[in-house]
C-alpha cells in the first residue's frame, strides 16, 4: 500500500511572507503579543498579566521564550535578521523561519515525533509550539550521563520516514521537483553549512576557534592535509549537487528533546530551520557524529566513564540499524516513486533483485553518513560552534586530550569512508581510539 501524506497532494505552491512589519519580541511584551493569537491564549489560560515569561534561547540564531499560563504553557521561537552568536555584522534572513514551519509540518504528517504547531505567524518570523515541560536536551542528557533507551530507534525511524518520503522512491518526480524548488531558497541556511563544515575548519578564518594553545599544532596540521582537505571537498559536492530527499540540515543531539516523566520516554526532533533537499546521508551522518562526540567527551567528565562510552556506541548502531530496517520496510511497501519503480521489479517476479538493489542503496547511503560524520565532527572542534559536551570539559589540556582522539576519528570517517564501509566499523574504531571497551 502506498503512502497516503500530504506531499503527494497537489497543493498550491507556498510564498515566503513579507517581513515589513516584523517586530522583534521584547521579554515585556511577548504576553501582549501571544494574546493575540486565539489559539495560544486558550492553551495558556487567564489574562496575559496573568502569564510567566522567561527567555530560554541558548542557541546560535533566534529568541525563544517560555510563557506559562494557568491552563498551561507555550514556546514561542522568533527568528532575528542576524546570527545570534556573532551579532548584527552577520545578517540572516527571517526566511528561515517559513522554512522551518514548512519543514516542521512535513515531518509531523510524514513522521511525528515533533512539537505540536499551535500558531505560525509568517510575518513575525515566529513560531508559537507546544512547550516541551518535562523534556531536555539530549546533549545535556547524555553528558549527564542519563540513558533514554527509546532515542536511537526513535531517530532512526523519524530519518527513514522523513527521508524516504520527500525522496525519489516515494514521490513522483513532478511532486519531488516542486518540493525542492520551495526549499532551494534557504540558501543563507545552506550556505552556513558549507562554510562552517566543508571549508573554514581547513583553512585559515578569523571565525574558527580550538583549545588554544594544545592543539594549536593539529589545527595546523589539518589545513595541511591535503588528502583530508581533497576528500571533504567531495563531500561539500556532494552536499552541494545531490538534492535526494528533505534533509533536516542540523540533527544533532541538540536538536532532540528527551523526557521519562512518569517512567514514560518520549522523544522529539526540534530545530529543522537548515532543511534543504540534499543527501541522505547528511541527517544520519549528523547524529552519529554527535553521539561519536559525546562518547569521546566521556573521558572528560569524572570517573565512570566506561560504560556510558559504551553504551553510546551501542546508540550508533542502533540509530543506523533501526534506521535502515525501517527504510527497508518503506522499500517494500511505499515504493511508488519515479526511482526504483515496482514495474521493474516485483512486478515481473524479481523481489530477489529489489533486494539487492536496497541493499547496494543502504550500503552506499552507510558510506556516505560517514563521512558526512567526519565532516561535522571536525567542525565542532576546529570551526565557528563547538558542543557543550567538549566545551564543559576542564582543564583545557584534559578537554584537548578528548578532542585529538575525537579528530583521529573524524579524520579517518572522512577519508577512509568507503573502507570503513559500516557504523559498526566505525564505532570499533571509535572504541580503539578512545580506549574503550567493545
Amino acid at each position: 500500500m502506498i503512502h497516503s501524506g500530504p506531499l503527494e497532494k497537489d497543493a498550491p505552491p507556498e510564498a515566503v511572507p513579507d517581513y515589513g512589519a516584523y517586530e522583534p519580541l521584547a521579554l515585556d511584551r511577548v504576553a501582549l503579543r501571544l494574546a493575540a493569537y486565539p489559539e495560544v491564549a486558550a492553551r495558556l489560560g487567564g489574562r496575559p498579566e496573568d502569564w510567566r515569561v522567561r527567555e530560554v534561547g541558548d542557541g546560535n540564531l533566534n529568541f525563544v521564550y517560555i510563557v506559562e499560563g494557568p491552563a498551561g504553557s507555550v514556546c514561542a521561537k522568533q527568528a532575528l535578521p542576524f546570527v545570534r552568536l556573532v551579532g548584527e555584522s552577520w545578517p540572516l534572513p527571517l526566511s528561515r523561519s517559513f522554512f522551518e514551519h514548512a519543514a516542521l509540518a512535513r515531518e509531523a504528517q510524514l513522521a511525528g515525533a515533533v512539537p505540536q504547531i499551535l500558531r505560525f505567524d509568517g510575518p513575525q518570523a515566529l513560531i508559537v509550539m507546544e512547550n516541551l515541560a518535562t523534556h531536555v536536551i539530549w546533549r545535556k542528557a547524555l553528558t549527564a550521563r542519563e540513558r533514554h533507551e527509546t532515542a536511537a530507534p526513535v531517530l532512526g525511524r523519524f530519518m527513514a520516514e522523513t527521508l524516504f518520503r520527500t525522496s525519489d522512491l516515494h514521490l513522483p518526480a513532478a511532486r519531488k521537483k516542486r518540493e525542492m524548488a520551495l526549499f532551494s531558497a534557504n540558501t543563507a541556511l545552506a550556505k552556513i553549512t558549507e562554510d562552517l563544515v566543508f571549508t573554514d575548519p581547513y583553512r585559515v578564518h578569523p571565525l574558527n576557534r580550538w583549545t588554544s594553545p594544545d592543539l594549536d599544532e593539529t589545527a595546523a596540521a589539518v589545513r595541511a592535509d591535503t588528502e583530508w582537505k581533497r576528500a571533504i571537498q567531495d563531500l561539500k559536492w556532494q552536499f552541494l549537487t545531490s538534492a535526494e530527499a528533505l534533509v533536516h540540515g542540523d540533527l544533532h543531539t541538540g536538536s532532540v528533546m528527551v523526557s521519562n516523566a512518569d517512567g514514560a520516554e518520549d522523544v522529539r526532533v526540534i530545530d529543522p530551520e537548515f532543511a534543504f533537499y540534499g543527501p541522505m546521508g547528511f541527517d544520519v551522518g549528523a547524529l552519529l557524529a554527535n553521539l561519536f562526540l559525546a562518547h569521546f567527551a566521556q573521558d572528560g567528565h569524572g570517573p565512570g566513564a566506561e560504560e556510558m562510552k559504551a553504551w553510546l556506541l551501542v546508540q550508533a548502531s542502533r540509530v543506523w540499524d533501526c534506521f535502515a530496517g525501517r527504510f527497508g520496510e518503506l522499500w517494500r511497501t511505499e515504493r511508488g516513486g519515479d526511482a526504483y519503480p515496482v514495474a521493474l521489479f516485483e512486478a515481473q517476479g524479481e523481489a530477489d533483485a529489489s533486494q539487492e538493489a536496497l541493499d547496494a542503496f543502504l550500503a552506499r547511503l552507510q558510506v556516505d553518513a560517514l563521512g558526512f560524520a567526519g565532516a561535522k565532527m571536525a567542525r565542532r572542534i576546529l570551526g565557528l560552534a563547538h558542543v557543550s559536551d567538549l566545551e564543559t570539559i576542564e582543564p583545557a589540556s584534559l578537554r584537548a586530550a578528548c578532542e585529538t582522539r575525537a579528530l583521529a576519528l573524524a579524520r579517518q570517517l572522512v577519508v577512509e569512508r568507503g573502507t570503513i564501509a559500516t557504523v559498526a566499523a566505525a564505532c570499533r574504531r571509535a572504541a580503539s581510539l578512545s580506549g574503550a571497551a567493545t
